[in-house]
């Protein structure tokens, strides 16, 4: 099987390159953030913070996480409830990134991940992916973008929902949250080692797909 890892900050372009590139290549995407995401909002469903580990752990106990994977790509259950909307919401993102910095939650699904990737000709896309979950992936990708350019892509997304949202705003929630991702205790993200850096700043979403998949197709050619 191919594990390949995709890791980056926030805003990067992550899962759209990732599920683009993995309908190309045959491959299963998984978007691990999902996972958090739904952690998170489960958290905040319930009353609790989801920075308080004393408030998400017990919470752990009975939460249940699924993914399904349809033509249209992956979507996420929350105790049999399709999520894969809700999760998307700003409140759901940051969430995600405070339970993401408890260890527990990051055990909690890390099984559910590697799982994937053993019966799975994958690509996991998420923050730890190459460095925690999957260190010994076939192939490693770390894709950025400066600040203002995925605070940007994100302010447009919001617009073409419907949301109301400010430049500005946005930009400091990805400057928190890149903040907040690099210097949790648990799995902080970095660069992995041999993982190829990837800046799509400036770039156009087509020219990134194609070049993770050239890159791809080239690394891991004979390791089907």
């Amino acid at each position: 099987m191919v594990s390949v890892a995709l890791d980056g900050p926030a805003g990067a372009g992550k899962s759209t390159t990732a599920r683009e590139a993995a309908k190309r290549l045959g491959f299963l995407h998984v978007d691990t953030g999902a996972l958090y995401r739904a952690v998170g909002l489960d958290v905040l469903r319930r009353g609790g913070d989801p920075a308080d580990p004393g408030d998400v752990l017990p919470f752990l106990e009975d939460m249940r996480i699924s993914l399904k994977f349809t033509g249209e790509g992956q979507r996420i259950y929350l105790r049999g409830e399709d999520v894969s909307e809700a999760i998307r919401i700003p409140e759901a993102s940051m969430a995600a990134s405070a339970v993401s910095a408890i260890p527990e939650v990051r055990t909690f699904l890390l099984e559910l991940q590697r799982e994937l990737a053993r019966k799975n000709n994958v690509i996991m896309d998420g923050r730890d992916i190459g460095t925690v979950v999957l260190p010994e992936a076939s192939v490693k990708i770390f894709l950025t973008a400066a600040p203002e350019e995925r605070a940007m892509r994100r302010y447009k997304e919001l617009l073409a929902k419907g949301a109301q949202a400010d430049y500005d705003t946005v930009l400091e929630e990805v400057q928190r949250r890149d903040y907040n991702d690099s210097h949790r205790a648990a799995a902080p993200l970095h660069r992995a080692e041999d993982a190829w850096l990837c800046d799509t700043t400036g770039l156009t979403l087509e020219g990134v797909i194609q070049a993770v998949v050239d890159y791809v197709l080239q690394k891991s050619e004979g390791a089907r």
